[in-house]
């Protein structure tokens, strides 16, 4: 039977050893690193996701606020708002809340942060992380990588199928794994025989957004197994890409969903913004 991947485990340490790193640097630095969100109008899940993040980056220590602007808010209007935090020293992060208004270009909007403020790691996502000098990696894909690492076992060397290509995941993941020195091959929904694929895969990351589609017969024993997925299921319930009974029993390491790269991504999201105050300071 696999060991479980405890997300919100790791996520809790990491937050314990950031409080104490922050503790730190405001004492050397005289200021706390600083995160900035803004969110155009007035999305409830929007609301709820920017609120959640911000309180635990000040629970970590962090100066968090956030600005709301409204649904009429013009393009021209945002990229002011997002040059000014450019050039805010307090700002070592910003966090663009998605999806915007359909008025307003979304790549301009992006492309409008300072690659060293893209906490999120937008401008990361295409290129294999090189679309933009000095891009942080995007969240999620950082959450893959270290919960696999949670695992102690090396991925230099190892054989990793990245399962979906989009850009905000899958491609930048498999960019972080050959950083790791992985071996990787990008599948996907279309992949023909996607069970030989997987069948001599080390680690597989499963983001492709089809429930249940990686069944336990598809994996290598002993595999690691990462479920990026998010579904939810006719009665209700949310499960991942990975038939999670059936790959538990064969695989080495498995993510729940959810609980496994949820919390990591949030982590993930502090990280970076610890990592470009760092680089702001030095």
């Amino acid at each position: 039977m696999a060991q479980i991947i405890d997300g919100k485990a790791i996520a809790a340490a990491l937050y314990e050893k950031m409080r104490a790193e922050v503790d730190e640097l405001a004492l050397k630095y005289g200021r706390r690193p600083g995160l900035w969100a803004v969110i155009v109008g007035e999305d409830p899940a929007s609301q709820v996701y920017v609120n959640n993040n911000l309180n635990r980056a000040r629970k970590t220590g962090l100066v968090s606020e956030v600005i709301n602007l409204p649904e009429s808010t013009r393009q021209d209007e945002l990229l002011k708002v997002l040059g000014d935090l450019n050039e805010d020293e307090r700002v070592d992060g910003i966090l663009l809340q998605l999806p915007l208004p359909a008025h307003i270009d979304k790549d301009a909007a992006i492309s409008a942060i300072a690659p060293d403020k893209d906490i999120d790691g937008y401008a990361g996502m295409a290129g294999g992380l090189s679309a933009r000098r000095g891009a942080v990696a995007p969240c999620t894909s950082r959450a893959c990588i270290e919960l696999i690492k949670s695992t102690g076992i090396p991925v230099e060397g190892k054989h990793a199928v990245v399962v979906g290509r989009g850009e905000l995941v899958g491609k930048p993941v498999a960019a972080l794994l050959l950083g790791e020195n992985a071996t990787v091959t990008i599948a996907h929904s279309r992949t023909q025989d996607l069970a030989g694929v997987l069948s001599g895969a080390d680690i597989v990351v499963a983001a492709v957004g089809r429930a249940g589609l990686i069944t336990g017969d598809m994996l290598k024993p002993g595999a690691i197994v990462i479920d990026v997925g998010i579904n939810r299921t006719e009665d209700g319930r949310i499960v991942g890409d990975v038939e999670f009974e059936s790959a538990a029993r064969r695989a080495g390491y498995i993510t729940p969903v959810p609980g496994g790269v949820g919390p990591m991504t949030i982590a993930m999201l502090i990280r970076n913004t610890l990592d470009c105050y760092l680089k702001h300071t030095a």
